[in-house]
């Protein structure tokens, strides 16, 4: 039943960023530049990605169960039971269903919708088209197992919300693990999607139905079909007449980790090529670097080839912290918009499994549940009304559109009718720090002033010309914990007010933590990343906390790693690893090694190689002691075999300084 999760995490893209956030351009965007397409239903247009993959017991779906929203989909969804990371805005639903989560913060029940509600579909349709969202991709994966009779019924529910509401839809066929796609695609488009193009709203491009096949030319287990068999499903859609989008690696031209070498021609057979940036680009300065090292020159091959190019704009994860009340997404429409690409493609209107969609979502923690640890729209301290992305994406398809000028500055404030106030609030003074221990450093500052009034403040750690935002706050103090022992640091705040305007930076303040114990979780907290990941078992959930969370690898692929960003240089010699303590995983012992880096580019081998068992019985825990103690800032986890399971798995790294 899992679908493996489209996240690719491949290394950290290096935050340089050419073009200067914030500098101001003149004149129009540009209307799309013409590489072999006219404008039609995506050329010219944005398009946004549609799962509509949640179901719940008792919507009638053929499915039957909590579709999506839980990783055991027999079992209400609970803090412990789990698929999403943020949760939606559920005031205009007409159909609610309980979970087990604790009451929101208003103290309402803690409800979710089910995709397979008509009304559902009609009330997402109605949002594209009140935010002047063109089209609608319907992603569609192996229809053949026990997801398929669900997935048909969506698409005609999708069908006939798009014709309702004047927006168009194409299929998005997601080849990831379906072994036998090359005949079964063919038969599905045949016997049963192909109708769907009789539809008023179905997109075209060039007068011909459009079709997206994801998924070829990834490098990873989940997608192992050959350049032959990749072109066979390409002509063959052509030959029926189909304009076909290929979803693509984001090297598909420059080679690297997350592409197969030898498939340029696989590529350059597409009509439209979109590549995939979702795990790749974080923030404002990542999209400039992924807009130096991708976007221009993916732009310049495909006119050159006379192919379209649909290149990929995200909102950002909530959880993840990566959204900076739109300004991260609207870097990404900026940099699109001026390399003069021919689309624009959303990910994605639905997707609350990787928080990383634009439908409605909760605003703050009254509409959170007090037990889940979700994070709401304003979790950077700026309050934004739940439809602020839907907007945001309308105003991202006028600049394509030569609409409204070409800006790097959005003009989308976070609430609705808060544009006219333009006046940044003054910057917070006398910061100093009133407290620290060898993990956390206590800040105060005094009050900002605003010509409207001062709705929050950003506390960001400085280390040279890197800002990174550490936390918000509504009053005049702040603690920062997770911080590394004997270690400097420092700091300034940022006010904001209810339009998303910033204030100048305070002073700086900079502080040393206290030695360590050697009782400290290091990594607790702290970001991860990965050579690959399972499902929504993603690196993050090794350093969550929580005993039940955990990573695993793509299967029967190794060498497999796991890696720990302490986020400075700290001295380190003992590593906990853990299993998830459930007596049902079972005894396994695991070969990995231990290696470090302060740079994230060079490692060095901090403990070689060994085999460590993981027993229930004793905790499911494996104590790894290094020979001496080593000052390091990434600390990777080197996996090679496992007795229980064909791939790498914890479910927490524990690091500890003595």
């Amino acid at each position: 039943m899992g679908v493996t999760r489209r996240v690719f995490l491949q290394a950290a893209i290096a935050a340089t960023a050419a073009g200067g956030i914030g500098v101001a351009q003149t004149g129009l965007a540009s209307p799309a530049a013409a590489a072999g397409s006219p404008p039609g239903d995506v050329v010219g247009k944005i398009t946004v990605g549609y799962q509509g993959w949640f179901a719940c017991p008792g919507d009638s779906a053929p499915i039957n169960g909590w579709w999506h929203w839980s990783q055991d989909w027999g079992r209400q969804p609970s803090r412990t039971n789990t698929a999403i990371s943020c949760w939606p805005d559920m005031r205009e639903y007409a159909h609610a269903y309980p979970t087990a989560y604790a009451n929101l913060g208003n103290g309402q029940p803690a409800t979710l919708f089910s995709s397979y509600d008509q009304q559902t579909v009609d009330l997402h349709f109605s949002w594209m088209q009140q935010n002047a969202i063109d089209t609608a991709a319907l992603q569609r994966f192996n229809p053949n197992g026990g997801e398929g009779a669900t997935r048909d019924a969506m698409a005609a529910k999708v069908r006939s919300a798009a014709e309702s509401h004047g927006v168009k839809f194409y299929v998005m066929y997601d080849v990831s693990n379906w072994w036998n796609m090359q005949s079964e695609i063919k038969t599905d488009w045949t016997a049963k999607m192909s109708a769907h193009t009789a539809s008023p709203a179905y997109a075209r491009q060039n007068g011909r139905p459009v079709v997206c096949i994801w998924g070829f030319g990834f490098n990873d287990d989940n997608h192992p079909f050959s350049v032959g068999a990749c072109l066979d499903v390409i002509n063959w859609f052509k030959a029926q007449g189909c304009y076909v989008i290929g979803g693509v690696p984001r090297e598909w031209r420059t080679g690297g980790a997350g592409t197969k070498t030898g498939y340029t021609d696989v590529y350059h057979a597409f009509n439209m090529i979109s590549p995939w940036m979702v795990g790749a680009i974080g923030n404002a300065a990542e999209s400039d670097n992924a807009y130096n090292t991708y976007t221009v020159g993916d732009e310049a091959d495909c006119v050159a080839h006379g192919i379209d190019y649909q290149p990929c704009v995200l909102p950002g994860d909530v959880s993840g912290r990566q959204r900076a009340h739109g300004d991260f997404m609207w870097r990404q429409f900026y940099n699109m918009c001026r390399a003069g690409v021919q689309g624009i493609y959303i990910s994605m209107f639905d997707e609350y499994n990787e928080g990383n969609q634009i439908a409605k979502t909760a605003e703050t923690q009254a509409s959170v549940p007090t037990d889940s640890g979700f994070l709401a729209l304003d979790e950077d301290g700026t309050f934004c009304s739940s439809d602020y992305y839907l907007r945001l994406t309308g105003d991202g398809g006028r600049m394509l559109k030569g609409q409204i000028a070409l800006t790097p500055v959005r003009p989308t404030p976070p609430v609705a009718g808060g544009g006219g106030d333009t006046t940044p609030p003054s910057a917070p003074g006398s910061l100093r720090a009133t407290g620290h221990s060898d993990t956390t450093v206590a800040l105060a500052w005094n009050a900002a002033t605003d010509n409207v009034g001062v709705t929050g403040y950003r506390i960001t750690r400085v280390s040279g010309s890197t800002r990174t935002q550490v936390g918000s706050a509504t009053g005049t103090s702040f603690t920062v914990t997770g911080l590394s022992p004997s270690t400097a640091y420092t700091f300034d705040v940022v006010a904001t007010d209810a339009a998303g305007n910033l204030s100048q930076p305070s002073n700086q303040v900079s502080v040393t933590t206290d030695g360590s114990s050697g009782t400290t979780d290091l990594a607790l907290h702290k970001p991860t990343s990965e050579s690959s990941h399972t499902q929504v078992y993603g690196s993050g959930n090794a350093t969550d906390g929580d005993p039940n969370s955990y990573w695993e690898s793509v299967n029967n692929a190794f060498p497999q790693w796991l890696q720990v960003d302490l986020q400075a240089a700290a001295g380190i010699r003992r590593l906990v690893l853990n299993l998830p303590p459930n007596p049902a995983w079972g005894s396994r012992t695991q070969t990995l090694s231990v290696l470090g880096s302060n740079d994230g580019n060079i490692f060095t081998t901090l403990l070689s190689s060994a085999a460590y068992t993981f027993n229930p019985a004793t905790g499911n825990t494996a104590t790894l002691t290094l020979p001496a103690s080593a000052t390091t800032r990434y600390v990777r986890l080197n996996f090679t075999g496992n007795t229980g399971w064909p791939a790498g798995q914890c479910s927490q790294v524990q690091i500890f300084s003595a």
